[in-house]
């Protein structure tokens, strides 16, 4: 029973994210469409208004687009978070065994596109973004893969999103720890006050999943005022709803369960909406090829496939771990060409990376092409195997 309601929670987010990965193509397209067209201004302002209140104790007014990229965004977060607490707990990163592979080829898949990037942009005024490659976009590459139907083996679709589940966790600590700013520590005691109750409400075995979220409020807005990007917040509230490895449903899967389509079918094509609408201009098509431009797409299109191969590799000879049941090294190959789909998470450590609204358009750019390159390249190279038989784990012709 465990393992049953494990399967369905992945395959509710597999669905969903092949959903979510349609909505989020076409809202970038509406938002590039937008943006060229004489709606931009108008869609600028209202990204720029404000919302919400403030007085003397309490600021709580924002514009839209900060409400989206620090409110919405958290509870992105928030459903990473459960997805990592869950497969840590139960899932392919409950033993060493398992979770060695798609742990150790994160993480060559997180460094290697890094030091491209460095390589290019060393002692220059884009070298803050050196964290933009090292991300992957779950919901898209999950969507790319789960249109391959039998063309590639089940364990790859698993190891993948354990791959793709841990690259966002580096990318957590990466915003948490290079690209927040001073840290305000009367804000941040508040936080860990309110981080503790939801500790206490875990010991206390409260079930009711929803109940964690009114603390989890509170933990959002003294961590988005100590300096410490707010979405941190999502995945440390996650970390204290309880779950379980047994046959009864956890408050960690009841809120799982709730959140995987709002997220995948509402907040991320929002996100994208609003942080895609890039006016093209001439000069952009230069900006590809800048130091910025190239950093990027390298990182995403060669570094992250040679990290995981290379890591891969490295883990098979030294005996750490063994591939993906049934997989070989055309698909890994094709897997850690779509780990180089960097989108969401690449265009938000964008936002973290530059005050220059030329270097932040340059950045989006240079995402989009490369993200859209590499899961055409990755869907490609995983197509062109044979056809697996899910049942009996036999390729077929």
């Amino acid at each position: 029973m465990p393992q049953l309601i494990n399967l369905n929670v992945f395959r509710n987010f597999l669905r969903s994210s092949n959903a979510g990965g349609t909505l989020l193509f076409f809202a970038v397209i509406i938002s590039l469409i937008v943006a060229n067209s004489s709606f931009a201004q108008p869609l600028q302002q209202l990204l720029d208004r404000q919302l919400g209140f403030e007085n003397e104790p309490i600021n709580l007014k924002y514009s839209i687009l900060l409400w989206i990229n620090d409110g919405l965004m958290a509870v992105f977060f928030l459903m990473v978070g459960l997805e990592i607490k869950r497969e840590i707990v139960e899932g392919e990163l409950s033993s060493p065994k398992k979770a060695s592979l798609p742990i150790l080829c994160a993480l060559g898949g997180a460094v290697v596109p890094a030091l491209v990037y460095l390589s290019l942009n060393a002692e220059s005024e884009t070298a803050s973004g050196w964290g933009i490659p090292m991300a992957t976009d779950i919901a898209f590459a999950l969507a790319v893969i789960s249109l391959l139907g039998n063309k590639v083996p089940a364990s790859l679709k698993i190891f993948l999103a354990a791959l793709a589940i841990v690259d966002d966790l580096i990318a957590i600590l990466v915003i948490a720890f290079f690209y927040s700013s001073g840290i305000e520590t009367t804000y941040l005691g508040y936080a860990a006050i309110a981080l503790a109750v939801l500790i206490a409400m875990n010991r206390l075995n409260i079930q009711n999943p929803y109940l964690y979220l009114i603390p989890g409020v509170f933990v959002w807005y003294f961590v988005h005022h100590s300096g410490i990007h707010a979405t941190i917040a999502g995945v440390l509230v996650a970390m204290t709803i309880p779950t379980n490895d047994t046959d009864i449903e956890s408050p960690l899967e009841r809120l799982e369960h709730a959140l995987v389509k709002p997220v995948n079918l509402l907040i991320i094509p929002i996100f994208a909406f609003a942080n895609t609408n890039i006016t093209l201009e001439s000069s952009m098509v230069q900006g590809l090829t800048s130091s910025l431009g190239l950093g990027i797409s390298l990182g995403l299109l060669l570094g992250k496939p040679v990290g995981i191969l290379l890591t891969a590799f490295l883990c098979q000879k030294l005996k750490l771990s063994t591939l993906p049941e049934n997989s070989t090294w055309r698909h890994i190959l094709g897997v850690g060409l779509l780990a180089g789909i960097g989108f969401t998470m690449s265009i938000f450590i964008a936002l973290l990376s530059f005050e220059s609204v030329i270097h932040i358009a340059e950045a989006k750019l240079a995402i989009l092409l490369t993200s859209l390159l590499a899961g055409t390249v990755g869907y490609l190279v995983l197509r062109s195997g044979k056809n697996w038989n899910t049942t009996s784990g036999t390729a077929s012709k």
